[in-house]
């Protein structure tokens, strides 16, 4: 998975930072599809700046309904039909999601060529998409906003290769016959299955992307033992009081809610465009209380590998 922040200012945006957009992007698996979190102003101006297509795209979740999050969404619907694509495309968002779209579509005469799915999502959404679990929870803000947990299918096990070896077994076809779990008998007239030579089973990875929000128990609970947190941080360290007012969290809140999850990573996004210059100060007040912290620039890109996330 790579995950590809294509806007992660608050409010409006900022010659620093563009509003709020994310792409992640199935990197083994999905034939590469990508799917969207918000569609802020500008994103596909945004996404022309990196190696994403608009065909590419099969979801799209918005989180919530402030215009910073979604003005951008015509744009890009109507683009990946100029653009050719025909395959399916879902958009998952609050009440009031579609009714935007159709008339934000009609009144525009903006023609899409390939299928269009809208699916306004409640408190304990759930999919199950070829395997990958889809949840949404509602989070605290202003107006509805919801944070979304994706956990990927169960892993195979790894062949144990060098055991295979050591009893005379070569590589060729029989290998992707025992890593299946199949029942092999060898030209010698041996008999294995697959599942001596196999390690057991991965979990899927889970990650967790959030909308805007103030601190909230959901969050923990969405986040719980997640390998990877998404969260916003509009307001710095110290301004816990005003960010509480605000349906926002800081730094630090959102540090905390990651520590009490369990999670193993914690990206800060949504940045105010006070802190354009503070960025380090952010991450270090963050990282004071989960090490594991990292704050996203627009176009950053982290890896999340089935051992650890990373930037790239």
């Amino acid at each position: 998975m790579e995950f590809h922040f294509l806007g992660t200012g608050a409010g409006i945006p900022s010659k620093g930072r563009n509003v709020s957009s994310m792409a992640l992007r199935f990197m083994t698996n999905r034939q590469g599809e990508i799917w969207l979190f918000d569609c802020g102003e500008a994103t596909q101006h945004q996404i022309l700046h990196t190696t994403i297509k608009l065909w590419q795209v099969r979801k799209i979740f918005i989180t919530h309904m402030h215009g910073d999050h979604i003005y951008g969404l015509p744009g890009v619907l109507g683009s990946r039909s100029f653009q050719g694509a025909e395959d399916t495309l879902t958009v998952y968002g609050p009440k009031g999601i579609k009714e935007f779209i159709t008339v934000a579509l009609e009144t525009s005469r903006t023609y899409l060529k390939y299928p269009l799915e809208i699916i306004e999502i409640e408190d304990g959404f759930h999919e199950l998409d070829e395997g990958y679990q889809i949840e949404a929870a509602l989070l605290e803000h202003v107006i509805p906003s919801y944070g979304f947990r994706i956990t990927e299918p169960e892993q195979p096990g790894r062949l144990q290769v060098e055991r295979l070896k050591e009893i005379g077994v070569s590589p060729g076809p029989v290998y992707s016959r025992l890593k299946a779990g199949e029942t092999v008998t060898l030209e010698d007239g041996r008999t294995i299955c697959g599942e001596d030579f196999t390690t057991p089973p991965q979990p899927g990875r889970v990650v967790t992307i959030c909308g805007d929000t103030r601190p909230t128990k959901k969050t923990i609970e969405l986040a719980r033992d997640a390998d990877l947190l998404v969260h916003e941080a509009t307001f710095a360290e110290g301004m816990d009081e005003r960010a509480i007012e605000y349906f926002h969290s800081t730094t630090n809140q959102a540090a905390e809610l990651a520590k009490q999850a369990g999670a193993k990573r914690l990206i800060l996004t949504h940045i105010s465009s006070r802190y354009y210059d503070k960025a380090d100060e952010l991450t270090e007040s963050a990282v004071n209380i989960f090490p594991n912290t990292e704050l996203a620039e627009d176009f950053a890109i982290f890896q999340l590998t089935k051992k650890n996330t990373k930037k790239v």
